[in-house]
């Protein structure tokens, strides 16, 4: 089932402090923790220690001028490997060159941080300009993103059909042992096959894809294939629209904007003295905000259903209670966003310098675990929707259905761990403000 993919600039996101005007459909690909019960602090922690040696504006437009930077190579990049908008070969390509498919996924990653640092700092940038840039970027990133999307939802289901199936049955040695050594012993061993005959050594592996075929029960089988054709049928409509999307009009003044960020920021004539401190202050506490309001005290207990609850509701419209966890995961982003312009710190920096030696921030580092569970929980509960769209599909089975409901089951079991996993990461070290 398609859904919508909310970005910080949905007020209809969820049901905590009000979001920013706008909506993404897609998912960011890319960032987006593991959660244990005590009670939420009773007011944030003290900013760190280490100041910045310049939080003015200039240090706002340097960022945005780098990220407008990575926005137009990847853009180029992305054209020059002819692949299609999600790393996919293009029409003259059987394959997408080396190199190239982390293109499409750079292209959403610069555009998701220029719309979340344009509305966290709006007050400091022309209104106008960033008012009417922001939704371009939200609609671009979101377009480009489903595709991967649906793609990332089908695996997920099907990997968990298998799972839920068990391994597969072992062969039954025994009876072949005793029929060995049963048999006479002056049977000559069989003849070597002719060297004229190829297709006789490739004969073990389709019996091998049948035999992993024939793990899944009947109602499992088809509850994949209906699953397929739906969710195939999903991400081939996404491609259309990416690729509509990128030879648009639309598109090509989007990147004509970021080509003239990439040189000049319109910032606002007074706003060269300001400190961009307080304003990344407020993005912290519309976060903490919103995880207060957050079941965090039922989510540290671990199996307990309340994922479940409503799971039966004949309304086909996602779960409720997912929408505020939803939410949290974008004001998550939009903080993150804002401690990497008062840091000057281009994404992925984290992992370099941990891979250099160097001790990670611990901060860094639970933003991104954070992020990296509430990612999960929007998958699972995407996924949950999709099987529960699918087991409403008129004239199936009761097998496919009854498959189907445990996918849902499953895939809603997976939500509640992943509540359970922000709830221990944002308890065991709260997130420290900017």
């Amino acid at each position: 089932m398609a859904q919508q993919h909310l970005e910080p600039t949905d007020p209809s996101a969820g049901s905590g402090p009000p979001a920013p005007p706008g909506t993404v459909p897609g998912r960011g690909t890319t960032t987006d923790v593991t959660v244990h019960t005590r009670a939420a602090p009773a007011s944030a922690p003290a900013a760190p220690a280490t100041a910045l040696a310049a939080c003015d504006a200039e240090v706002l437009a340097r960022y945005l001028r780098a990220q407008a930077t990575e926005f137009l190579r990847a853009l180029r990049q992305h054209r020059e490997s002819g692949t299609g908008p999600n790393g996919t070969p293009g029409p003259h390509r059987t394959a997408p060159p080396s190199g190239h498919g982390d293109a499409a996924l750079a292209l959403r990653r610069a555009a998701r941080r220029i719309s979340g640092t344009l509305h966290t700092f709006q007050s400091l940038l022309d209104t106008d300009w960033a008012e009417g840039m922001r939704p371009e970027l939200a609609w671009l990133s979101g377009t480009l993103a489903m595709e991967h999307a649906y793609a990332s939802r089908l695996e997920r289901l099907l990997d968990a059909l298998h799972r839920l199936s068990g391994p597969p049955a072992a062969a039954p040695r025994a009876v072949a042992d005793r029929t060995t050594a049963t048999a006479p012993t002056t049977v000559p061993p069989p003849a070597p096959a002719a060297p004229s005959a190829p297709s006789a050594s490739l004969a073990p592996a389709p019996r091998a894809a049948a035999q992993d075929r024939g793990n899944l029960t009947v109602g499992a089988a088809k509850a994949g294939a209906l699953l397929d054709r739906q969710l195939t049928l999903a991400r081939t409509r996404a491609h259309s629209s990416a690729l509509q999307a990128l030879g648009s009009s639309r598109f090509h003044a989007v990147a004509d904007k970021v080509a003239l960020l990439a040189s000049e920021v319109p910032l606002r004539p007074a706003a060269a003295p300001a400190d961009l401190r307080p304003l990344a202050a407020a993005a912290h506490d519309r976060l903490t905000d919103a995880v207060a309001a957050l079941p965090l005290v039922a989510a540290g207990s671990p199996y307990n259903a309340q994922a479940l609850v409503h799971g039966l509701s004949p309304d086909p419209a996602p779960h409720p209670q997912d929408a505020p966890w939803h939410q949290v995961r974008l004001l998550l982003r939009l903080h993150r966003y804002a401690v990497e312009v008062l840091a000057a710190t281009p994404p992925g920096n984290t992992g370099e310098a941990a891979s250099n030696g160097e001790p990670a921030d611990p901060s860094d580092v639970l933003l991104l675990t954070a992020g990296d569970a509430l990612s999960r929980h929007r998958d699972a509960s995407e996924a949950a929707a999709a099987a529960a769209q699918a087991a409403r599909t008129p004239r199936i089975a009761p097998a496919t259905a009854y498959a189907l409901g445990v996918l849902h089951a499953d895939q809603r079991h997976e939500v509640e761990a992943a509540r359970y996993a922000f709830q221990h990461c944002w308890r065991g070290a709260p997130v420290r403000p900017a």
